[in-house]
């Protein structure tokens, strides 16, 4: 990948030494990837405010988040997929949906109701998505339901939105804000704005939904963190418990999605993660959190990413694919009881190290 720098966005935000750091651990990434073609695609099912959809994900391959560019968030390597050189012409974008529509034609008998575009940045920030892109891609799906696009508050406001309510298309904006937490945003996963940006861009949501009318939704998807780094298991599930209770109080914000962390390539979490500084959250603590969480004010989902690897969020392996089966019940059906129905001999160990780990000795277990 090009070289990442900082520029005039970014001066001055966010961890200055792990940025400088940060920067030089990204710039030994050397692969390069195609503009025209996606990062990935896949069709899945979702819960939405309106029931489960038939789901369409893309993955957008574009010049990459400007603040991952930076120097970054603490456990983000997304960035290393970009492409070089930090830009990808409108010509390229569609080229990507093309492919993304493609796929989808092979693979499902009906068209995907919920289209979801994510660009491992922000897809309102218009060096990413050019207003061209941004507004040809919402006239590529305007026969759908409902389409998500993935955003740091910065770059919502109620005109963008539109782009996509205009058509009747119900639109969220997913915002990864991590944790309602500022000093853990801030500390562990060194991401520079404030619970209070956060709720602006909801009120931004709420405003575009004012003006789409009664026919079209329009609100914010917020994306949790689960542990990130320099937090005990412990410490990590009540902060979760705290962000998924403050988000759903906040109007405008109707799902949250509780992202367990993984290790990714090129990350100050691959470096804690090889000298035993790291462990990923316990799959008991995702189950954990969403039966405790199910009663709030929202959807809570959760999808673990490379559930059951050492890299990823998990048990003992043994029973890594029944607990992950429980939470993608529970995401579909909101019914706590689900993991009422799976249970294994690593459950006290996870206990254990919820009673036991301390900062000092973190992570108790591998």
């Amino acid at each position: 990948m090009s070289k990442p720098t900082p520029d005039v966005y970014e001066q001055g935000k966010g961890m200055d030494a792990h940025n400088q750091a940060m920067r030089e651990i990204r710039s030994r990434k050397e692969a390069s990837y195609d503009p025209h073609e996606p990062t990935r695609v896949w069709l899945d099912e979702d819960n939405t405010p309106d029931g489960v959809k038939t789901s369409l994900t893309i993955i957008l391959n574009t010049g990459g988040c400007r603040w991952a560019r930076a120097g970054g968030c603490t456990m983000c390597g997304y960035v290393a997929e970009s492409v070089d050189g930090g830009s990808v012409s409108h010509e390229a974008l569609m080229d990507q949906i093309d492919v993304c529509l493609a796929h989808e034609a092979e693979n499902a008998d009906d068209p995907a109701a919920l289209i979801k575009i994510y660009t491992s940045g922000s897809f309102l920030d218009e060096r990413e998505v050019s207003a061209e892109s941004r507004r040809a891609i919402a006239d590529t799906f305007a026969d759908r339901d409902r389409m998500v696009v993935e955003s740091l508050p910065d770059f919502v406001d109620r005109e963008k939105i539109a782009d996509f309510t205009q058509h009747g298309l119900d639109t969220d904006v997913a915002i990864g804000l991590e944790t309602a937490t500022d000093r853990v945003r801030h500390d562990c996963v060194n991401k520079y704005f404030d619970f209070a940006d956060f709720e602006a861009a909801c009120a931004e949501a709420a405003a575009a939904d004012e003006d789409a009318g009664t026919d079209t939704a329009a609100g914010i998807k917020a994306y949790l963190l689960l542990k990130p780094p320099f937090l005990t298991e412990s410490e990590a599930v009540d902060d979760m418990i705290s962000s998924i209770e403050r988000c759903a109080a906040v109007e405008g914000c109707h799902t949250v999605s509780m992202n367990p962390c993984n290790v990714q390539r090129y990350t100050m979490v691959d470096d804690l993660y090889f000298e035993d500084g790291y462990r990923p959250p316990w799959l008991w603590s995702v189950a954990h959190v969403l039966a405790e969480t199910a009663d709030t004010d929202a959807i809570v989902v959760s999808d673990p990413v490379g559930h059951g690897s050492d890299r990823g969020p998990h048990n003992c392996q043994e029973c890594d694919d029944l607990v992950q089966k429980a939470i993608k019940d529970f995401d579909l059906r909101q019914d706590p009881t689900v993991f009422e129905q799976v249970s294994c001999d690593c459950e006290l160990t996870w206990e254990t190290v919820i009673e036991r780990e301390r900062s000092f000795n973190q992570p108790l277990t591998r």
